[in-house]
């Protein structure tokens, strides 16, 4: 089974393809703009790497969010239209569950996957070490951070660990991964990979759509709220 997956959701563009044994090619670039123009070139890039064409694909995946919104709507429009025109199935990750995905903890730990919201706000979901979900993906204000994580010890990982370790200061076992802090397409494939080979493809027909924990800044002309009419 060949998967490709892609991200644009946050700070950074990334793409990447395997199969069964593992990666084929990957492409990982920290990007705050630009995303619609050079993620096509992107993909082109990643499948003559691999020497694949896009009629070799059995599925695809994406991002579905938290994320900036033109962000995670670049990445989304490309990836539904690509199923669309080749008839794939579409696995949709949340940006949460890619950045915990490389996180690394002991038995005991758990893993808290967090981005800053901005506007002293975090978008954060908290994980066991298997990277099993312990609870959904959250925006919290930062006075707010404790109420809203389990305890025990804390492994920490994303844009957002920082601001978190600042809220937690003082809390016993608590620590900051090497993990890559923004979202990483081959973690999505990976997650793809494992819920395609679990469920099977037909399970993913029905294409995802975008996770907004907040209405997003943007207007569109009229004053209409773009995030109601997604």
């Amino acid at each position: 089974m060949l998967v490709l997956a892609l991200d644009t959701a946050q700070g950074a563009l990334s793409a990447a393809i395997r199969d069964g044994e593992g990666e084929l090619a990957s492409i990982f670039e920290l990007r705050t703009r630009g995303h619609a123009e050079a993620l096509l070139p992107a993909l082109e890039t990643l499948m003559a790497e691999a020497a694949l064409g896009f009629s070799d694909l059995d599925a695809l995946a994406v991002t579905v969010g938290p994320g900036t919104f033109t962000g995670l709507r670049v990445g989304l429009a490309a990836a539904r239209g690509l199923a669309l025109a080749l008839g794939l199935p579409l696995v949709g990750v949340t940006t949460l569950e890619a950045i915990a995905e490389p996180a690394e903890a002991k038995p005991e730990e758990i893993i808290v996957s967090s981005f800053d919201a901005r506007r002293n706000e975090v978008y954060l979901q908290a994980f066991s070490s298997l990277h099993v979900s312990l609870a959904g993906p959250q925006l919290v204000g930062l006075d707010d951070v404790a109420a809203h994580l389990p305890a025990g010890p804390l492994v920490l990982v994303g844009t957002g660990a920082q601001l978190l370790a600042e809220c937690l200061k003082g809390r016993a076992g608590l620590r900051l991964s090497d993990a890559r802090p923004q979202p990483d397409a081959a973690a999505v494939a990976r997650i793809a990979m494992a819920r395609l080979e679990a469920e099977g493809l037909e399970a993913f027909r029905t294409a995802p759509h975008p996770l907004y924990l907040r209405a997003p800044d943007a207007k569109l002309p009229g004053g209409i709220d773009p995030g109601a009419a997604a």
